[in-house]
């Protein structure tokens, strides 16, 4: 008998040690599997968040800074004028000689706030820079204008006048001056600009039937008194730009390879033909009296209605 019971403790004690192997057993099979389990998930949420081979990871672009105002000075002088941006879009424009109309796609560009003035380009006509012209990185070796045979202004007016009188090739080259002067690229607007920027999104192409907002923003034959006015003096339109209707008419890059036109009526036109699509082209008629053979390319004898405004590329 009492070998019975001691052959049985033996079988239970075996038999205890073979289920607490299995249990250990157990355990590290289980631990296993959960770092394996723990790994794969891991992987998983590696592989999502990694782009896959060869494709980049999209970046959505940035929105284009608006455009802002600001001051240009002239090196050299005391001269300063503004210039204020004009947001791109879409126009359409009609060529009221042939009635052709074409679709413009309109990119961001500044427009000069005033009409250029006499101020601002006596500096150019008379070399009133030419001290800092070392520095101007070319301005110097610009065309300069010959001198007029009278009176440019007509005695209308000078300080704070817009110039009159103005070649289309003297306001070109003027641009050209400026822009090497000042670093940036200053040139003439083309006629979709110019009538885009005119209208501001809130005037007619054609005839202002209102007087009342014509007399508010333009000088016409019979508000002027036959004269040119000193600039933004007139209400400006929505975008912040005086007198583009009336005071001197401006030039313009032409549509269809055209003579060069000035656009927005002046002074002396009756109040039906300064608006926002008034286009004249350039005619012999503007330098009448004008002696010399060929015709000057720096001055209009008989068009003291003729200015310019300047644009500026960003």
């Amino acid at each position: 008998m009492m070998k019975g019971l001691m052959s049985s403790a033996r079988s239970l004690s075996r038999s205890g040690q073979h289920n607490v192997f299995i249990l250990a057993f157990a355990i590290a099979c289980g631990v296993v599997l959960l770092i394996v389990s723990c790994a794969v998930s891991i992987g998983a949420q590696a592989k999502k968040a990694t782009p896959a081979k060869g494709k980049a990871a999209a970046v959505k672009p940035s929105a284009p800074k608006p455009l802002k105002p600001y001051t240009e000075s002239i090196q050299g002088t005391l001269v300063k004028f503004d210039m204020v941006p004009v947001p791109g879009g879409s126009y359409t424009i009609t060529n009221p000689d042939t009635g052709r109309s074409q679709k413009v796609a309109i990119k961001p560009f500044y427009i000069g706030k005033m009409e250029v003035t006499w101020d601002e380009y006596d500096v150019y006509l008379n070399k009133l820079d030419a001290p800092d012209s070392a520095g101007t990185g070319g301005a110097d070796a610009v065309s300069r204008p010959s001198r007029p045979y009278g009176v440019p202004d007509r005695g209308f007016g000078h300080q704070g006048y817009p110039v009159i009188s103005i070649a289309y090739n003297a306001a070109q080259e003027y641009c050209k001056w400026l822009s090497a002067k000042t670093g940036r690229k200053y040139r003439l607007p083309t006629e979709a600009e110019w009538e885009y920027a005119c209208r501001a999104g809130s005037l007619p192409a054609g005839p202002i039937r209102d007087r009342a907002l014509l007399d508010r923003l333009a000088w016409h034959s019979e508000n002027s008194e036959a004269s040119t006015h000193p600039v933004g003096t007139k209400q400006p339109n929505a975008w912040g730009i005086h007198d583009m209707l009336g005071n001197a008419a401006e030039w313009c890059q032409p549509m269809d390879n055209e003579e060069p036109v000035v656009r927005g009526g002046c002074y002396s036109d009756s109040p039906d033909k300064v608006h926002p699509s008034a286009r004249k082209r350039y005619s012999l008629d503007w330098q009448a009296r004008d002696p010399q053979y060929p015709k000057s390319k720096w001055w209009l004898s008989d068009g003291p209605f003729v200015g310019f405004r300047v644009v500026c590329d960003p």
